[in-house]
């Protein structure tokens, strides 16, 4: 739970610092479940940012404003319609709760001022946002709409009373004193169960942290100061795999694991929007990379198995000298088949045994040891046609196992949307209409990424075949280095030499850096081929990525990129 009641109540203050009092210009709702609110404050602008989403719920201040629709939701109609020009009056916590209320003074068409109140939400899939009257504390409207067939409980609906989620049997951790604290701390076995059960606005891992502390109402005290002041340090704790978790304290949890790194922020906000828009990242990445790893696994599935039914037909086409044999022996003893025999027995004139060949009775002797003849000149056809077939399927299953390894080492959402493209554009997916709507750049210029050795020389290395082919054909002079590991899936890497000759020191780093751009990155001592630009060549309607060379050289290195 990363966004708790003590990050709520720190954001609460953040919002009064930079928004109290401030007018409010504009209302966007770029996504269903989100809000953008632009306000007018004595030091500028502001952006308010929320989102109610069930794996993205918080309330923050962003620097930018998202890409909004065209057309506007009806809940943004109703809010510009209520809120046009309102002026931010109070921002309040409920109790301890992840609830934050926005009080709003505004005017009517006829000049009549009328108060409002904007109440967030911030409770998982369960949050919402909700304008409300309050002189009647009826609900006006809300982003999402919840009858009676959701909750029996507690409806949100237009015209409805707006009610508080059901309270628990919990003390704020506003209002704690030292008598609370050390009653919540006598189990001694768990204390941690016991403060998360008791206080009001705590997390797990904020339980954790107040429990080992030395002094859990000194600590306590500190957190709260922090707050009012305003002298928190935002930190995120981020792993491999992205953001695990933020808040306005140090987490015990993390501090003690040294897999986690912590990030500090100067403002909440700021924390919170790296937090998110990561963690929302590494799940997408995640997420098209599991979609795309599917689809290639089952195209490479696909290709296996006809690999293996094309081996099997050039085995019993390799074995069609049978039919030459039995054609050849049929025409020297025509003398010996007589009508209606469905088999005869003739003796071999290459080494002398006894062949038994199989006739079709409906057909003359002549006529069986032409059928004969046709299969062998079928036979020796199919050769040619299965072996043609295979190397085709074998180049295929190499570059689909090449944009695997893509998609392995894929950073970002715009590295598999092209790479996506390049899977439609090699005809392995279907062109989406809504393609246009996309993340995926057609016209836009490659980026491949990008090193610099000690010695200043340039390595640039493709984040696809396409960008690949870009790279090495168009950017790349005739002079520079080009560096692939060897029978091994990976980019292509360019070592610019800037007219001079390479020094063994920069082959062997750009070996390094190609091999860890490869399927091999996790390996040690991985053989990587490098050979001049002008000895690549790309065969004629070869799939993006392929290339052929001469007149390479192999170095063994282990992984590794410049610092």
């Amino acid at each position: 739970m990363s966004y708790d009641g003590v990050v709520t109540c720190a954001m609460v203050q953040e919002l009064k610092d930079n928004i109290l009092y401030g007018k409010i210009e504009k209302i966007y709702q770029p996504q269903p479940d989100q809000l953008l609110l632009q306000i007018h404050t004595s030091a500028g602008k502001k952006r308010l940012f929320v989102s109610v989403s069930g794996n993205h719920s918080a309330v923050y201040l962003v620097d930018k404003t998202p890409e909004n629709p065209a057309d506007p939701p009806l809940f943004c109609m109703v809010l510009r319609k209520h809120l046009g020009a309102a002026r931010i009056t109070d921002i309040r916590q409920h109790e301890s709760d992840r609830i934050i209320e926005i009080f709003l003074e505004t005017v009517d068409e006829l000049g009549f001022g009328l108060n409002r109140k904007l109440i967030l939400e911030i409770m998982g899939k369960h949050s919402n946002a909700l304008l409300v009257d309050m002189q009647t504390g009826k609900i006006i409207d809300s982003i999402k709409h919840v009858g009676i067939d959701v909750n029996r409980a507690r409806q949100l609906l237009p015209g409805k009373l707006y009610e508080y989620p059901p309270a628990q049997p919990k003390l704020p951790f506003t209002r704690l004193t030292e008598e609370d604290v050390a009653s919540l701390m006598q189990n001694q076995l768990q204390p941690e169960r016991s403060l998360l059960k008791g206080i009001g606005g705590f997390s797990p891992a904020l339980a954790e942290t107040m429990a080992l502390s030395d002094s859990a109402f000194e600590w306590l005290e500190k957190l709260r100061s922090s707050i009012r002041d305003s002298r928190f340090t935002p930190l995120v704790y981020v792993k491999e795999g992205g953001p695990a978790d933020f808040h306005i304290t140090p987490l015990a949890a993390y501090e003690e694991d040294d897999s986690f790194e912590s990030l500090n922020f100067d403002t909440l906000s700021r924390a919170a929007e790296y937090f998110f828009v990561n963690r929302e990242s590494s799940n997408t990445i995640r997420q098209k990379a599991g979609e795309l790893r599917r689809l290639i696994k089952g195209q490479t599935d696909k290709l296996k198995l006809k690999m293996q039914r094309l081996n099997e037909d050039l085995q019993k086409a390799e074995n069609s000298e049978k039919y030459r044999l039995c054609g050849e022996l049929l025409t020297a003893n025509l003398h010996m088949v007589k009508p209606g025999m469905k088999s005869v027995q003739v003796t071999s004139y290459y080494d002398g045994s006894e062949v038994n060949i199989p006739l079709d009775p409906r057909f003359s002797p002549a006529k069986n040891a032409q059928n004969y003849y046709k299969k062998y000149g079928k036979s020796k056809t199919a050769v040619k046609e299965k072996q043609l077939q295979l190397e085709e399927t074998a180049l295929e299953i190499e570059y689909l196992e090449s944009v695997s390894a893509f998609i392995d080492r894929a950073k970002s959402i715009e590295e598999l949307d092209l790479l996506r493209n390049e899977l439609t554009e090699s005809g392995y997916l279907r062109f989406r209409k809504n393609s246009d709507k996309s993340r995926i750049n057609r016209k836009g210029k490659p980026k491949p990424h990008s090193y610099r050795l000690p010695s200043g020389k340039t390595v640039l290395v493709g984040r696809n075949n396409k960008e690949n082919d870009w790279l090495t054909f168009k950017k790349a002079a005739s002079s520079d280095i080009w560096f692939h590991t060897k029978d091994i899936p990976g980019s292509h890497v360019i070592l610019f030499t800037e007219g001079q000759a390479p020094s063994r020191e920069e082959l062997f780093r750009a070996a390094s850096i190609a091999a860890f751009h490869s399927k091999a990155s996790a390996s040690a001592n991985v053989p990587v081929d490098y050979v001049k630009v002008k000895h690549v060549k790309k065969p004629s309607g070869s799939k993006p990525g392929y290339v052929t060379f001469t007149h390479n050289k192999t170095l063994f290195v282990d992984p590794a990129i410049p610092e």
